[in-house]
């Protein structure tokens, strides 16, 4: 089996030493390159090619953000597994805004490092176990804040629309109740749908519940 190609940016010559050591130690790895700041990455990555590359946050002359958006621009195949310190979600989300495959503690085990260079590499995402709560609370929260805002710019009317059709109402019957024609009924639906980001009728009647607008029986 051919070996997957491997690259370190590691500002602390001693981690960057260890992690190629662990790394050699595999049979499916080879370090191809190893880099103590963020242009001498660029340039490394540039030279080898690697299949995956173990990336610092926080390096001199380069960040690892601004690696990331260079290499894939450049090497949009390349991997991009991030080793770093922070735990913040704001740090979590830029890394994978900027094209990052994978988030790494450093604080985590061999196991753990192992699960995610293998996982990056076989084309998925991955979060270290131990901060994907974070993520999870934060991701539940935007989406609340957004309904949230969604909601409030929705009309006077597309309300009682929502309303109706989270009661079980047909586009018939509701123009009925309204004095409006079907069509501008579907069309109420479909501007709800879209502000909304929902999909169908189902959703809309959850949606309508969670705002209170129909009592569940």
């Amino acid at each position: 089996m051919k070996k997957k190609r491997i690259v370190i940016a590691e500002d602390h010559k001693i981690l960057r030493q260890g992690l190629c050591s662990l790394l050699t130690m595999c049979d499916e790895f080879e370090v191809v390159g190893e880099a103590g700041d963020g242009m001498s990455a660029i340039r490394t990555i540039n030279e080898t090619h690697p299949d995956l590359v173990l990336l610092d946050l926080n390096m001199p002359k380069m960040n690892g953000i601004a690696v990331i958006k260079q290499i894939k621009q450049q090497f949009p195949e390349t991997k991009i597994l991030a080793l770093t310190m922070y735990s913040q979600e704001d740090y979590i989300l830029e890394v994978f805004n900027s094209g990052g495959d994978g988030y790494c503690l450093k604080s985590s085990g061999r196991e753990d490092l192992m699960m995610g260079i293998k996982t990056v590499l076989s084309g998925k995402y991955y979060i270290s176990p131990e901060i994907s709560e974070i993520v999870l609370e934060g991701y539940l929260e935007s989406r609340k804040i957004k309904k949230k805002s969604s909601f409030e710019i929705l009309t006077k009317r597309e309300k009682e629309v929502l309303k109706l059709v989270g009661e079980g109402y047909q586009n018939k019957e509701i123009a009925e109740y309204l004095y409006i024609s079907p069509k501008t009924v579907e069309k109420h639906r479909a501007n709800i749908m879209r502000k909304l980001n929902l999909h169908n009728a189902s959703e809309l009647t959850v949606y309508a519940i969670e705002k209170g607008l129909v009592i569940k029986k």
